[in-house]
C-alpha cells in the first residue's frame, strides 16, 4: 500500500484504507487488503493514518475506522466501514476497479 498525499487526494478516482495504528479492527482488514495486493503484486489501494488528517475525517464525515473509501468521478461512491471478508472487498473492486480482472 502507498502512503496517501495531497496529490492523491485531489484525484477523481482511488481506493483509500484508513486505520489507526493501535486498532485491532483496522489491522484484520488490513491483512485483507495487503492479501489482495499480494495476489494482483500490484498497489491497489493507498493509505491514510486518520490521526495525521483531522480535517479530511471531518470533511468526508468518516464515521469510524477501518474504513475503505472509494472515489470515483470526484465524489464518494461508498464507505465501506465492515470488512466481512475478502470476497466481500472483491465485489468492490469488480465494480469500482474492473482493471484488475481484464486478462484473468
Amino acid at each position: 500500500m502507498q502512503q496517501v498525499t495531497d496529490q492523491v487526494l485531489r484525484r477523481d478516482r482511488y481506493l483509500l484504507y484508513i486505520y489507526t495504528p493501535f486498532c485491532g479492527t483496522c489491522s484484520l482488514a488490513r491483512a485483507m487488503l495487503d492479501k489482495i495486493e499480494a495476489v494482483h503484486r500490484e498497489d491497489i489501494f493507498y493509505e491514510m493514518n486518520a490521526s495525521f488528517f483531522p480535517e479530511f475525517m471531518q470533511e468526508q464525515k468518516i464515521e469510524s475506522v477501518p474504513c475503505l473509501l472509494i472515489m470515483e468521478g470526484g465524489e464518494i461512491k461508498e464507505k465501506i466501514y465492515t470488512f466481512h471478508s475478502i470476497a466481500n472487498i472483491y465485489s468492490y473492486l469488480t465494480e469500482y476497479k474492473p482493471e484488475l480482472f481484464a486478462n484473468s
